[in-house]
């Protein structure tokens, strides 16, 4: 291993982009002349990360989703393996993404590249058959929740827990008073996020939920007040599905600032995935829903191991707050889900301790942690 490694990574999607940069972050600490390429967004770019294609190139959820741009992924997945078999990075790490980055890795690792998987995939929730494709794809698997390594050790895996890098991120107690300066609310706002998702296909199935309940709850409550974090390519399929349901007053779309709103809002309405884990290392209750393409529904369902989807829960390993799913997920189900928590000060307040004991639980240097596990597959 010499002083300046090369090292390939994949991040998909903004969540990916987001881990990758923080992960980046520690690992330029340990190597600063480092060199990192392949595919990523602009928080892994801000790290002298150099991207072949955008880490929204993949950013596609549901089987029938996947299919219609399957042709287009396999041919990315591809080249950029003839890329790094030519390059011969020192090691490549895959940053979640796991349909892509799994296949990926196992035919580098074939040709003895070493491989690094970031975040498990969720063998504990569904897709259990997937352990045997980690075995053959990870030579290190990093992951970020503390039950995972002696899960993957039983199957003969190497792992280690280096905590959740949000969490590190993320301050124990938020200042909502300085995030509502910021956003221009007023201290005595009632204050909902709106957060439908990160790719087009979850705007597509959810945002005119998401904003129909909004108007509801608008009519239930008038002074009820919504912002809305938006990833700017997806800022105007937003504002167009708030216009068409009608949602105009009290409305504030914002660029990006996920954090500041999340720290700023009474609850949020969010779609499931990530962002959950986020809003719940804010303290904030919230309402999780997710809607996709039926049939995509239909096999997902049937491989889930667990009665819970939203990642805050499977954690508490308890339904500490609502999630209403497909069928579900209606605007009128969601408003009275959202302003059900406005009446209820001690539920909130015990689901606030229950999410400081999880902030605990999640916080390590994960940086350094996953550094010195990426040190010793180097060194073999």
């Amino acid at each position: 291993m010499t002083a300046e490694p090369r090292f390939a990574m994949v991040a998909g999607e903004a969540s990916g982009d987001l881990l990758a940069g923080l992960l980046l972050q520690g690992m330029r600490r340990r190597w600063p002349a480092l060199a990192a390429d392949g595919i990523g967004g602009a928080r892994m770019a801000a790290q002298g990360f150099e991207a072949h294609w955008p880490s929204d190139t993949l950013a596609v959820r549901g089987y029938v989703e996947v299919l219609r741009h399957y042709r287009e992924i396999v041919g990315i997945r591809s080249q950029l393996r003839d890329r790094l078999l030519r390059q011969r990075p020192d090691a490549f790490i895959g940053v979640d993404a796991p349909d892509f980055n799994l296949d990926l890795e196992a035919a580098l690792r074939a040709e003895r590249i070493k491989t690094v998987h970031f975040i498990c995939p969720s063998i504990w929730a569904w897709r259990a058959d997937r352990v045997e494709k980690i075995r053959r794809s990870a030579d290190h698997v990093l992951c970020i929740f503390p039950f995972e390594p002696a899960l993957l050790a039983q199957h003969g895996i190497a792992a280690t827990y280096v905590g959740h890098p949000l969490a590190g991120t993320i301050p124990m107690q938020p200042d909502q008073a300085a995030a509502r300066a910021s956003l221009g609310l007023g201290a005595q706002d009632r204050v909902v996020a709106i957060l439908p998702g990160s790719r087009t296909s979850e705007i597509q199935y959810l945002a005119a939920r998401f904003f129909e309940a909004a108007v509801r709850m608008q009519r239930a409550q008038p002074a009820i007040k919504f912002v809305v974090p938006a990833i700017p390519a997806l800022q105007p399929a937003i504002e167009s599905a708030a216009r068409a349901a009608g949602l105009r007053e009290g409305l504030q779309i914002v660029a990006g600032q996920s954090h500041t709103v999340l720290a700023a809002c009474d609850v949020t309405l969010i779609a499931s995935g990530t962002a959950t884990l986020e809003a719940a290392l804010f303290k904030r209750p919230m309402v999780i829903a997710y809607n996709m393409n039926w049939l995509s529904w239909r096999i997902t369902r049937a491989k889930q191991l667990q009665p819970w989807v939203g990642l805050p829960n499977i954690l508490c390993r308890d339904f500490v707050v609502p999630e209403l799913l497909q069928d579900a997920a209606t605007p009128q189900a969601l408003a009275e889900a959202v302003l059900g928590w406005f009446g209820a000060p001690e539920k909130i307040t015990a689901l606030q301790q229950r999410f400081t004991a999880l902030h605990h639980e999640l916080l390590r240097d994960t940086a350094t942690l996953a550094t010195d596990a990426i040190q010793k597959v180097l060194e073999g």
